[in-house]
């Protein structure tokens, strides 16, 4: 074999024939994994590198965050627990986490303030544990007793199913503090009596938990695939918190439960069709589209746009243009003298009238204050609910040529797919295997050219024990993965066989270490 060594199909290295560089002999030879390919080096031979994206230190930090959401969250909810318990003294700050804040015994009601804030943060910590949690111990063995098959599948059968969860609570919820309330199928009953200084506690705590859910929306839509509508939905959630921190802070709660509850009924039915099509129920799919269509066209464009008009025509005629004290209530004679009208510029000014952010901003600021309302403000409120009308305008021309699809005879399906180069790149993941052969040479030539003496394993493992791709927990997207695989060090891909955490003491045990 040593002629056919000599004029095999081997490459020379550095110009010279394998006889004429003592590292190309035979027991010299290595085999060594580089990015792509196993590739056959003599020592000394530089091994060519493959240039691959550096990962930031955020990105790497995000990607952690995201692979580790349950664990997260129950260190900090136990780290804050113990605190609670452990430290008395700490208590009167950490309880602002657990509890709600503002409680007037004499009315039975709450107020708002800075220190409700404290609440909505735990609350981002709990709903990012939940979610997870949800999903991958109830909903998961639930869609796949359903026949659901297939990664992608299972993790859209899982993100629909807990929307609809969450939203069938809280949307009952706020149907029924709407109905033993003032406003119910009453908008002027939004306006009279403001300002709402005081309001229950299941509202407030109704208010604070959907704050603290849209405000960790922003992780899930960047968790989960990206949509074409990506920058729609995102900037959709920032406007839709932007509200509720605004609406929460200048005491217009009654007129953020109505609108919620608006929204909240289409993602109940949406996400139902959408479960029903993973289960294969084609036709009851179709017909749960065609509520869809009725619902959304009926809340987002119809109630909702009452409600704008509200704001426009009825909150003016309620609500006077002036300088509201502490307590006061111009509907009331007796409390007439705490208040200012608009019309005594001088006395309006001085007390801040004109003070646009100030004012919005005043349950956080100077909770027992001065709050004016001028029609400046009004307008700042309808230019938001705009914003996100003109959002549902955009979504409902997606949803039209749906409609039009399905009237043409195909299926109902949702026009915002995945961006599709992620789709090929998770593609190529999944069929990620292991290389099979050697500097553009097949395995099975290898018994023709240069015999290789490999020291035998201590440990007997299959191929099918490699695993060159690298875990990511369920319910995360595929952005996480994809900086996972791109980063190096403890958290990049590689090889994993059972009982062998050292890579560099294993490659070294099969003769694949690198050379010095």
């Amino acid at each position: 074999m040593s002629a056919a060594g000599a004029s095999g199909p081997w490459p020379a290295a550095s110009g010279a024939a394998h006889g004429e560089n003592p590292n190309w002999a035979p027991e010299n030879l290595k085999l060594a994994f580089d990015d792509s390919e196993l590739t056959c080096r003599a020592p000394g031979v530089p091994r060519s590198k493959r240039k691959t994206p550096e990962e930031s230190l955020l990105g790497l930090i995000l990607s952690w965050i995201c692979d580790h959401q349950i664990g997260i969250s129950i260190n900090l909810i136990l780290l804050l627990t113990l605190t609670h318990i452990s430290f008395p003294r700490a208590r009167r700050r950490t309880s602002k986490f657990f509890h709600l804040s503002y409680y007037n015994p004499e009315t039975d009601q709450y107020g708002c303030g800075t220190d409700d804030l404290p609440y909505v943060a735990f609350g981002v910590v709990v709903f990012t544990g939940v979610r997870v949690l949800v999903m991958d111990y109830v909903l998961d063995p639930l869609a796949r007793m359903g026949g659901i098959k297939g990664k992608k599948n299972l993790t859209r059968f899982k993100e629909q199913a807990w929307l609809v969860c969450y939203c069938t609570c809280f949307w009952s919820l706020g149907m029924y503090i709407s109905y033993n309330s003032d406003f119910w199928f009453n908008l002027k009953g939004m306006w009279t009596g403001w300002p709402f200084r005081e309001i229950s506690g299941l509202c407030k705590w109704y208010y604070l938990v959907q704050w603290a859910f849209w405000i960790q929306q922003i992780l899930v839509v960047n968790i989960e695939e990206k949509r074409k509508d990506y920058t729609q939905m995102f900037t959709h959630h920032i406007v839709t918190i932007a509200l509720l921190f605004f609406s929460y802070g200048y005491y217009h709660t009654r007129v953020g439960v109505v609108i919620m509850c608006l929204m909240d009924l289409v993602d109940i039915v949406l996400p139902s069709a959408k479960l029903l099509k993973y289960l294969g129920y084609t036709n009851a799919c179709d017909v749960m589209f065609g509520l869809f269509v009725v619902v959304w066209f009926t809340t987002r464009h119809v109630f909702y746009s009452m409600v704008m008009w509200s704001v426009y025509a009825h909150a003016p005629a309620f609500m006077a243009p002036g300088c509201y004290l502490h307590n006061a209530n111009p509907s009331s004679s007796t409390n007439s003298s705490l208040f200012v009208p608009m019309a005594d510029t001088a006395r309006f000014e001085a007390l801040g009238g004109n003070d646009i952010w100030g004012n919005i901003v005043k349950a956080y600021t100077d909770r027992e204050g001065t709050i004016c309302w001028n029609p400046t403000i009004r307008y700042c409120f309808l230019g938001m609910l705009t914003g996100i009308e003109i959002f549902c305008i955009l979504w409902f021309v997606m949803i039209m040529k749906i409609v039009v699809k399905v009237l043409s005879g195909g299926e109902a399906e949702d026009v915002r797919s995945d961006d599709e180069g992620e789709d090929e790149e998770e593609e190529i993941d999944e069929k990620d295997t292991p290389p099979t052969h050697i500097s553009g040479h097949s395995l099975g030539n290898v018994k023709t050219g240069v015999e290789f003496s490999v020291p035998p394993l201590e440990e007997e493992v299959g191929v099918e024990a490699l695993n060159f791709s690298r875990k990511s927990s369920p319910g995360i997207g595929k952005n996480s993965k994809r900086r996972a695989n791109r980063s190096t060090g403890g958290i990049a891909s590689g090889i994993s066989i059972p009982g062998h955490g050292d890579r560099k003491e294993l490659l070294g045990r099969i003769g694949c270490d690198k050379p010095s």
